[in-house]
């Protein structure tokens, strides 16, 4: 599934960096972020330093990007 850009910046609004992906899953999902997103931020596993390296971790399942 393909996410938008956009999607992903307001579902991780608020997170607090470095963080594992569980925690950006968390705040994605009290966010009201969709439940497939959730589960992507999810499967990330590990931990996230800031929202350039959840990006880069999405790449492939984001759209609407401007590189």
């Amino acid at each position: 599934m393909a996410f938008q850009v956009t999607d992903v910046q307001k579902a991780l609004k608020g997170a607090s960096y470095p963080a594992a992906a569980g925690d950006f899953a968390s705040v994605a999902k009290g966010n009201g972020a969709e439940d497939d997103l959730v589960q992507a931020i999810d499967g990330l596993g590990g931990e996230l330093t800031g929202p350039d390296d959840v990006m880069h971790a999405l790449k492939g399942s984001l759209t609407g990007r401007d590189d």
